[in-house]
């Protein structure tokens, strides 16, 4: 059944087990938001699957003004126009927005989760954000989308549910992740880890790891973006002129006054274990694990047409890999696009570099 709704946040409420790649939950809460109407014919419904950290908050509406994360994306006359899609968004499974976690109270027990949640997958996003769809009555998806984390979840999503969608978009996202990309997340969950606050999971929200949480924020941040971003925007600018009346090895450049900044407003808004459970289930997934090999699993795709949408100077999910997932979808699905954008943004370049991004997801839903 549907649960009440605050401000745009919707709230699906699944009782009895939900039953995950590895052990269940009891009971599951699912949030999520919407932006425009389901048509008669119930063929305009675009689902929308988030990266690591942002909420269902994709874009402003009137029960919700403020900005969403993707606000020059969805909405009235915009790529994703919201006068022709119905636009669902939901927070993902093991996120702290909504939807259940490890920092939400374990009905069985009346203590939060904690590490006592069961290892997440993405496979498990994809199931929740189904069961979103039946209890919303959309049997049929114009488009399953995603981009990093959910550009992941939107291929299982179409692997596991391969009459569903009739598109799929995917962007600055992988059939699976690179050694590199895994040790980088890796070294972040160590230092969310090491950090003494952290007490194996059992922190007080009062009291969360805050330096693991922004050290592993800036570790995150520095690979989002690229080194000619860096350069261009920051060069060598001193943060101050004075380099004796401050902290010993304290900040001295621009671009670690920055840092400190994305590092400090994170720490507050983000729990600590939900990023653990999160970070793990990117490198956890494997197309592969759909069939016995990488053409096995995309073969379970079935969807009319794909757009796979890569950024030049993106190390994390390299333009490799955008063509990889593009190719190995020729075998199954109708009409595959794939897009290099040259982008000096980095991953991050689907979230600000609009003047490019925009037209090639218009032309995507057009």
């Amino acid at each position: 059944m549907t649960g009440p709704m605050t401000d745009a946040r919707r709230y699906l409420e699944l009782d009895g087990p939900f039953h995950m790649m590895h052990g269940s939950l009891p009971a599951v809460t699912l949030a999520y938001e919407t932006w425009g109407e389901l048509s008669a014919a119930r063929d305009n419904a675009v689902l929308l699957f988030t990266g690591l950290s942002p909420s269902a908050h994709a874009a402003s509406s009137p029960r919700d003004p403020s900005t969403g994360w993707w606000e020059d994306m969805v909405g009235p006359d915009k790529p994703i126009d919201t006068d022709r899609f119905f636009v669902v968004c939901v927070n993902s499974l093991g996120s702290c927005f909504g939807s259940t976690g490890p920092a939400s109270v374990n009905p069985e027990t009346g203590e939060p989760y904690r590490l006592d949640f069961p290892v997440l997958c993405l496979e498990d996003i994809a199931h929740a954000g189904q069961a979103v769809l039946e209890a919303l009555g959309v049997e049929r998806l114009y488009a399953v989308v995603g981009a990093s984390m959910g550009g992941m979840t939107a291929l299982a999503f179409a692997m596991l549910y391969p009459s569903t969608a009739t598109g799929l978009l995917s962007i600055s996202s992988a059939c699976r992740s690179l050694p590199f990309s895994i040790a980088i997340r890796s070294l972040q969950r160590e230092m969310i880890r090491s950090d003494p606050a952290w007490l194996g999971g059992r922190y007080a929200p009062e009291a969360p790891p805050a330096q693991g949480m922004r050290l592993a924020r800036k570790l995150g941040m520095i690979s989002y973006r690229s080194a000619v971003e860096w350069a261009a925007r920051f060069g060598r600018e001193r943060a101050t002129d004075d380099l004796g009346d401050h902290e010993p090895f304290g900040i001295d450049f621009e671009v670690e006054s920055y840092l400190a900044a994305h590092a400090a407003k994170f720490v507050g808004s983000f729990d600590a274990n939900c990023y653990l459970y999160l970070s793990r289930a990117m490198d956890l997934f494997d197309a592969c694990d759909h069939g016995g090999s990488l053409e096995a699993g995309l073969g379970r795709v079935q969807a009319e047409r794909a757009l796979v949408i890569g950024v030049e100077t993106d190390f994390l999910f390299p333009l490799q890999q955008q063509e990889e997932l593009a190719e190995g979808l020729r075998a199954s699905v109708g009409e595959v696009n794939f897009k290099a954008l040259p982008s000096v943004q980095g991953h991050d370049s689907f979230l600000v570099d609009m003047d490019r991004f925009r037209p090639a997801v218009a032309q995507f839903f057009r």
